[in-house]
């Protein structure tokens, strides 16, 4: 299986590149063009293999919920001329992330069965088991690591440090809650709960836009809405659909991103396993099946996108 580890394109016009944990993007002034790749994160480490299709299923479940929220909060994308482009402005991100959480699972289970019950400045209940679900929806941000691990930090640390503005914060606190409730109700039409997921915002020419990518599962954890009282009731583990079991699979085998922690070795099995997931989450989310895709012309059908789209915006410098 082939898949997409990475693009090295230099554009006409272009003004700038960024390689993050899992896209390229390709700078041109006020706009940008970002290539979702088949590189994979998790605990903040990119791991050694890529995962086919993984790309493309993120940056289309991305469009299709950005532009199902876009009346509610204005967002950063122009077209998506490609299964993995995206073009759009060029924002000032804010520096956290907006994490949002309707149910006690992943990082906050963590950090709850561990004895602690305040999460980011927010007091959680007593009694509370996995994958409850939380007396409502709670926002519990993460600082915006350069390098390294994101960090929890809490409203009145962030409003403290001057990080976002009072102002500002307030906007991000109603877009988030805002887009959670929307992200739900778009989950539950396809049999889903959405169980937590991130924002991010940035600024373009002083207004506030969502950012990057929405309700995808590497943003997200999703459960099967089917079945989840009756598994919570018998104690069972929740059937979900997210990049929380790449985590588990990690966790079993020694790995969390701490110094001295070696990856584990990714089998073929594993890679395609991940693959599948994230396939069967596009198929939920969008009610479509993800068609195939000629990995072999990839790279030059991405290349030719993005250039068609630097000439339609008047990027491109004239030639004589």
């Amino acid at each position: 299986m082939k898949a997409i580890r990475e693009t090295t394109f230099n554009f006409p016009g272009q003004t700038g590149f960024y390689k993050g944990k899992v896209r390229d993007v390709y700078f041109f002034g006020e706009y940008m063009a970002m290539v979702a790749s088949d590189r994979i994160s998790a605990f903040d480490v990119i791991l050694p293999k890529a995962i086919p299709d993984k790309g493309r299923v993120l940056n289309q479940i991305a469009a299709y919920n950005l532009q199902a929220t876009k009346d509610i909060v204005p967002n950063w994308v122009i077209s998506s001329p490609d299964p993995n482009v995206t073009i759009g402005f060029t924002c000032e991100a804010f520096a956290v992330e907006m994490v949002v959480r309707g149910y006690l699972a992943g990082h906050a289970w963590r950090e709850y069965k561990a004895g602690r019950r305040t999460l980011c400045g927010v007091t959680l209940p007593e009694g509370l088991k996995e994958n409850d679900k939380l007396p409502y929806p709670i926002i519990t941000p993460t600082t915006k690591a350069q390098v390294g691990h994101d960090e929890d930090i809490s409203r009145e640390a962030i409003l403290e440090r001057g990080i976002v503005s009072q102002a500002d914060y307030e906007v991000l606190e109603d877009y988030t809650l805002k887009l959670y409730q929307r992200g739900t109700e778009l989950a539950a039409k396809r049999g889903l709960i959405l169980v937590d997921t991130k924002y991010e915002f940035g600024k373009h020419k002083g207004k506030i836009y969502l950012i990057d990518e929405v309700h995808t599962p590497d943003s997200s954890r999703y459960f099967y809405k089917e079945g989840y009282e009756e598994r919570q009731n018998n104690g069972e583990a929740q059937k979900q659909l997210s990049k929380e079991f790449v985590r588990q699979w990690l966790i079993e085998n020694g790995f969390q991103g701490k110094d001295g922690q070696q990856v584990p070795e990714m089998s073929e099995a594993i890679v395609t396993s991940i693959s599948n997931r994230y396939k069967e989450l596009y198929l939920h989310v969008t009610g479509e099946s993800l068609g195939p895709v000629d990995y072999d012309q990839v790279i030059e059908r991405i290349e030719k996108s993005i250039l068609n789209s630097i000439k339609s915006l008047n990027l491109q410098p004239s030639v004589n």
